[in-house]
């Protein structure tokens, strides 16, 4: 069973424009507001600020960063990252670009820009969306940064899809293994970013391609793989923080690596099979080949905040709420709402059966379904019942 066609835009790709070595030659530069200001948000501005200030010609220097406003020992954060070049609550002892603008409000810092990266949680994108309609105008390119689904009347929809339906601007995404930190601190790894040239495509040196996103991504320590496949990236983007959640409950429980690898595994193989099955045009290549697809999971099973709310929540006995308020600074773990949205969604189109993995996720999580069952809820059943018909079969003796 397919999602319903979510794709109902002018924002049809056309075949992108392959990264060349020829120089990079754009018709003017290029403004960047990076929306959101957490700890993935500001490493990703930080890289941006980088690459903007080093190419002039391509980009504008100043990166405009949205930050929700708060209060830090009386001091208003954007105030500080102004002026200290910090962001002391979310990715503290960090040295920021001075170029790079912390900007209370969301109007004024999208004013202007040609290309828009968004980096929140997933669950505040519709109030943000609804905000910024009156102030961007179609001709604008956008990267999602963001990890979850939109389920809702259109069915199951990317979070490209939804901005680029309620925006109506073309958007890619940004996944890759990624640890906020480890990048930050300007550790080498690898991402992927995926985007699909629009059927308004200006032409070379007019518009957001390829090239300009490699531009504006790849650092050394940050290595870019731009590829088309948005759905690919966006999709393992998301599940992966669910599987993190079965990753982290294991480890909780004292159960060790073996079990992590089989969560991971399973998880894996769910992934590709949700992708296929509700997003087709996604390519298994992407999976296993790009950073955004094993490589992520990987990484995020091996820490971040999935894992450690989920870890916690094994130790402890607390619900994974409370576990976020004490870890996380105000930041959210993103496969709690995950698993909860493809829960939504698998029960509506009645394939909850076919991935056991994410459905005890969502049952641990939300109705405190013990974890030492995982095993049981996620055993592959086939051999068995193979095994048992055996055992069961009638001889074919006569008797005497």
């Amino acid at each position: 069973m397919s999602r319903p066609n979510t794709h109902a835009s002018p924002f049809h790709h056309v075949k992108s424009n392959k990264t060349s070595q020829m120089p990079l030659k754009l018709e003017r530069p290029y403004n960047v507001t990076v929306i959101g200001s957490g700890n993935w948000g500001t490493t990703i501005a930080k890289v941006v600020a980088e690459n903007t200030r080093e190419h002039p010609s391509c980009f504008a220097p100043t990166v405009q960063m949205w930050v929700f406003e708060e209060k830090i020992d009386g001091k208003n954060l954007t105030e500080i990252i102004n002026t200290e070049h910090e962001n002391v609550k979310y990715l503290p002892k960090i040295k920021l670009p001075e170029n790079l603008v912390a900007n209370p409000s969301l109007e004024d810092s999208v004013k202007g820009a040609d290309i828009l990266i968004f980096n929140i949680p997933h669950q505040f994108l519709p109030n943000i969306v609804n905000q910024l309609k009156p102030h961007v105008l179609p001709s604008v390119r956008a990267i999602s940064c963001l990890k979850g689904f939109d389920v809702g009347p259109k069915g199951v929809q990317l979070l490209t899809d939804y901005i680029t339906d309620n925006l109506n601007i073309q958007c890619g995404a940004l996944s890759g293994a990624n640890l906020a930190t480890e990048v930050a601190l300007e550790h080498w790894s690898e991402t992927t970013v995926a985007y699909n040239l629009p059927f308004d495509y200006r032409g070379d040196g007019k518009d957001v391609d390829h090239r300009v996103l490699k531009a504006l991504f790849h650092r050394p320590y940050f290595h870019v793989s731009v590829i088309d496949d948005v759905a690919g990236v966006s999709v393992a983007g998301a599940l992966k923080n669910v599987v993190a959640l079965g990753c982290g409950f294991v480890e909780g429980l004292g159960w060790g690596n073996n079990a992590s690898a089989a969560i991971q595994r399973i998880g894996l193989g769910e992934i590709i099979k949700f992708g296929l099955m509700f997003f087709p045009e996604s390519s298994v290549e992407t999976y296993y080949k790009e950073s955004a697809g094993v490589a992520d999971l990987i990484t995020t099973c091996s820490g971040g905040r999935n894992v450690r709310v989920a870890k916690m929540m094994a130790e402890t006995g607390k619900s994974a709420k409370e576990c976020e308020e004490i870890l996380l600074n105000g930041q959210s773990a993103q496969g709690i709402i995950t698993c909860e949205e493809v829960h939504e969604w698998l029960t509506t189109c009645d394939k909850v059966d076919e991935y056991p993995l994410l459905e005890a996720v969502y049952q641990i999580v939300f109705n405190n379904v013990p974890m030492e069952d995982i095993p049981e809820m996620i055993e592959e059943l086939d051999s068995l019942t193979v095994f048992a018909k055996s055992e069961n079969k009638p001889t074919t003796e006569t008797k005497k």
